[in-house]
């Protein structure tokens, strides 16, 4: 890195520093200040002074000491031998730190973010003078078992000065064989845009400035779901592939353990798992878990298909500010490889909570509750890099959002929390009662919601059943009037109500425990296919109206809840297994005739 002095220290405020004399600095510059060499970026720049963000401890770090600038912005590598990697906030892996400095990191240590010494198998996908644009596939590396790693050609912005070419002729590309992330594997001349016969030669690594999102060709509607195998979210709250979700709840509610269940079961080709400020014992179960987890597709690691980043509470608050960026470039890179990516963010309150603490040191003007007033700004920049989008190769990509929200005492009124329900449009609310109640996932049925219903209506129509909307339609509509039903309880009591309303709760009662509710350590209930899910959503719809209909014709609700095929139904999801679709239907026709018995003897002829 060609780093030239710019500036001296003037003055130490924990991780932000003011900088006096500044030369030839740019904004959002990187920097590395004192002979320590620790990494930091310029934030604001003013007639030769500077407020400078680092990302490591400046303890020891004195006025006058040197500032030295690198001439680009905080970048990420890209390339072959990401999947699989423990990073930081600023993707330095943390296992080759501390193999070099031991348990604890060194400050200023620094160590490359790819392995630049290991030979990948290289395959060409084009030939000699065939016309390229930016964005265009030139070739393949296998990274693991299950990705197909695809080399691009640098999109707009990268490479060359004033990089605004749009065409150019692939002049030449090596052959397939092992090569280095460094070695040169094409080279293109472009036809415009640029001085005649200048070439642009390729390599398997790519350098991209996190705060920046990669350019694509459309952004599309995203109109297939993410199925997770988790039936609350499935069936009643989907995301789509694409989608932005958000998951607020008080400590112990199950954020981080739902985030975990659809990082594993999520039809996702590539998870980026962002652990941003959360505590160091929960971070290293992560990290202890995610490499014995074992892919259900594939029968592989799930680190096959998985970057973490690690940047726990107690590491610099500064790049824990930078970490959800560094998160997001990296699935917009694999996006753009024409890859579905999800992004797990847990947590973006602890995000916030460094823009505060930096925006205190720079003395900043705070907003609602200390937070600085480009809060929504920032959170709004954040959620909008997702999107399913077509990539500049031409190819479908999406990149999909799930934020954790940690909300002081549980309380969804808090600024985090409201603003971020601005830009995301879908809100899976965990409510604390069920999760002391041991209902898991603990997401309520009746603070969320889902935005994507319209869009995934014709996916699940075409690949599931005609019935999924209007089947979700009643169902909700039963836990609504639900809740109306249990206020009556509480000033009246459960004996005053009827038959038929108490039927009602009886269905729900049901459709909680044997829908709702699901088993993450059961080997038949962790995971529920989409096809499983609109079986048993019909059974206990099926319940509903003959039951319902049983009660009008002078069946009592306690005979109802003696039949047999009850146990069954309130069973089927630990018993039957996805495939196994057949044993619904012996359970609907059991459930029929079982209604039909009682209807003939306790239903009079008129």
């Amino acid at each position: 890195m060609n780093e030239r002095l710019i500036g001296r220290v003037k003055r130490v405020n924990g991780p932000v520093i003011e900088a006096e004399g500044i030369t030839d600095a740019m904004m959002m510059e990187l920097v590395r200040v004192s002979d320590a060499r620790l990494i930091g970026e310029i934030v604001k720049l003013s007639a030769g002074k500077a407020i400078i963000q680092v990302y490591e401890d400046t303890t020891g770090v004195a006025p006058g000491n040197n500032i030295y600038g690198a001439g680009k912005p905080l970048s990420v590598e890209l390339g072959p031998g990401l999947i699989g990697t423990i990073y930081d906030g600023i993707q330095r892996p943390l296992e080759l730190l501390a193999s070099i400095s031991g348990t604890f990191i060194q400050r200023g240590i620094q160590a490359p973010s790819l392995n630049h010494e290991k030979k990948w198998d290289f395959t060409p996908k084009l030939k000699i003078g065939e016309m390229v644009k930016p964005g265009d596939i030139i070739g393949t590396v296998q990274e693991t078992n299950r990705i197909e790693h695809r080399i691009l050609v640098p999109p707009y912005g990268t490479g060359l000065k004033n990089n605004q070419w749009t065409r150019g002729t692939l002049v030449e590309i090596s052959a397939a064989g092992s090569y280095t992330i460094d070695e040169t594997i094409a080279v293109i001349r472009p036809e415009d845009g640029v001085e005649r016969n200048t070439s642009l030669e390729i390599t398997m690594i790519q350098h991209w400035p996190i705060r920046k999102p990669r350019p694509v060709l459309d952004r599309l509607s995203p109109g297939i779901p993410l199925i997770t195998g988790q039936r609350v979210i499935d069936t009643l709250f989907p995301l789509s592939k694409g989608g932005t979700v958000a998951i607020p709840g008080g400590f112990g509610t199950g954020k981080t353990m739902t985030q975990h269940a659809i990082a594993k079961w999520c039809d996702a080709d590539i998870i980026v798992y962002i652990g941003c400020g959360e505590r160091g014992n929960e971070m290293t179960g992560v990290l202890k878990e995610f490499p014995k987890l074992v892919d259900p597709r594939t029968g592989t690691s799930l680190m096959e298909r998985t970057i973490l980043i690690a940047n726990t509470s107690n590491m610099p608050v500064s790049a824990r500010e930078a970490s959800i960026y560094t998160g997001a470039t990296l699935a917009e890179y694999y996006r753009d490889q024409g890859y579905h990516v999800a992004v797990m963010a847990d947590s973006t309150s602890r995000w916030a909570e460094a823009l505060r603490e930096l925006s205190g040191r720079m003395e900043e003007m705070p907003a609602e509750e200390g937070f600085p007033a480009y809060l929504p700004t920032r959170i709004a920049e954040f959620y909008e890099r997702a999107g399913y989008m077509q990539t500049l190769a031409g190819k479908e990509g999406s990149l999909s959002i799930i934020g954790a929200v940690s909300p002081p005492g549980g309380d969804f009124s808090e600024p985090v929390t409201q603003h971020t329900k601005r830009f995301v449009r879908c809100f899976w609310g965990l409510d604390r009662h069920l999760a002391n109640a041991r209902h898991y996932p603990a997401i309520s049925w009746l603070d969320s919601y889902s935005e994507y219903l319209e869009e995934v209506e014709g996916w699940w129509n075409d690949q599931v059943g005609q019935s999924w909307k209007e089947n979700r339609r009643e169902i909700i509509s039963f836990l609504q009037r639900e809740v109306k039903l249990q206020q009556v309880i509480k000033l009246v009591g459960p004996d005053a109500l009827p038959d038929s309303q108490r039927f009602i709760i009886e269905v729900c009662t049901l459709f909680k425990n044997a829908f709702l509710q699901q088993n993450a350590f059961d080997t038949i209930d962790q995971f529920s296919t989409v096809e499983k899910q609109l079986k048993m959503m019909e059974i206990i719809l099926l319940y509903a109206k003959r039951g319902a209909s049983a009660i009008k014709n002078g069946v009592t609700l306690l005979n109802l809840r003696r039949m047999k095929v009850l146990q069954d139904i309130t069973k089927m999801k630990f018993t039957i297994k996805n495939d196994d679709t057949r044993s619904f239907d012996k359970i609907s026709v059991r459930l029929e005739r079982s209604i039909d018995k009682l209807e003939a003897i306790y239903v009079r002829p008129e």
